[in-house]
């Protein structure tokens, strides 16, 4: 990446960012940390020039581009939390919206114009296929995917009009940690089934809540397709690889997934087999929203971009959530 140097790493203190951060140092790239620290950690920057700023600063989102020569930017500093965005629908359009476009103004300005934007499964609503494919119906049904859509409409009309290239990265279920055991998942209020699985496991946690079993699935419980983190730093350093010389302005959507599901008892199952430990886990009533199974298909990032992921194996991910939970002191 000749004349890509400086990445701008917006969300860069938290989970998946600061695992790009290690990920583009490691790769010879000089990242740069914005993030207003909310919900990310300062320790996970890792020494890294961090500016503490929010989305919602336009006066400080141009003063970290006058202060550095970027040449691209990543963003990850959208909230993600359903349940909250349903609840308080006006955070979620204020940071993924507003704030996307305060941070997209300050590029402008600065005449940056690559842009790898981090997207969600949640842009597909209830899925009508067994895998869902990227031209799949864009239905969400909650705010959080609504405003993610929302920004990819926003970076196809930019590409038209301003020559914006970019890149939107449709996650499914990110998980795992850094295969070192440095750098994990940790978030509050923890929502994600992994990491609430091994904090229960661990007591520091409260048994987990296993919301239906009586889905139109094999054994009753959803299914989802499980990410490790690494496999989608991975994609995102592809994707910035094809911004290196992008042809024609456009905005081009990947789901990153690997293609198999499994059930909350297959995941609960793969933990015991890994930690030697009973989940502590109760039954509770299905949430409003949930659909029985969501898998990808990523044919499109392997075929456009070369992403493989290396580490599809639900043990592998639980292992590595594992260590770094171990290594905690909570």
């Amino acid at each position: 990446m000749a004349d890509i140097r400086t990445v701008l790493v917006c969300g860069g203190a938290g989970y998946i960012g600061s695992h790009m951060v290690r990920c583009l140092a490691e790769r010879g790239l000089k990242p740069i940390v914005l993030d207003d620290l909310s919900s990310g950690h300062p320790e996970a920057v890792q020494g890294h020039p961090l500016i503490r700023a929010s989305l919602m600063d336009p006066p400080a989102l141009e003063a970290a581009f006058a202060a550095h020569k970027v040449d691209a930017v990543m963003h990850f500093a959208g909230k993600i939390l359903v349940g909250e965005s349903v609840n308080e629908p006006a955070l979620y359009y204020e940071n993924n919206v507003t704030g996307t476009m305060n941070l997209l103004a300050a590029m402008r300005k600065a005449d940056v114009r690559r842009f790898v934007f981090s997207s969600t499964a949640a842009v597909y609503g209830m899925p009508r296929e067994e895998r869902i494919t990227e031209d799949h119906p864009l239905l969400p049904v909650n705010p959080y995917g609504f405003t993610k859509l929302h920004v990819e409409h926003i970076l196809a009309d930019y590409a038209t009009a301003y020559g914006l290239h970019s890149v939107c990265l449709r996650y499914f279920n990110a998980s795992g940690a850094h295969p070192d055991g440095s750098l994990g998942e940790s978030h509050s209020p923890e929502t994600h089934l992994i990491p609430n699985m091994l904090l229960a496991i661990l007591g520091k946690a409260p048994a987990l809540k296993i919301f239906g079993d009586d889905y139109e699935t094999p054994d009753g419980t959803c299914v989802r397709d499980y990410v490790h983190v690494q496999d989608l730093v991975s994609a995102h350093l592809l994707a910035l690889q094809t911004l290196q010389d992008p042809g024609p302005a456009a905005s081009r959507p990947y789901n990153l997934g690997n293609g198999q599901g499994f059930s909350v008892r297959e995941v609960l199952d793969a933990a015991r087999a890994v930690t030697g430990k009973q989940v502590p886990h109760s039954m509770a009533p299905r949430r409003a929203g949930d659909p029985p199974r969501l898998v990808a298909d990523s044919r499109k990032a392997a075929a456009q971009l070369g992403w493989k992921p290396e580490y599809p194996e639900l043990e592998r991910i639980l292992e590595s959530a594992w260590r770094w939970h171990c290594q905690q002191r909570y």
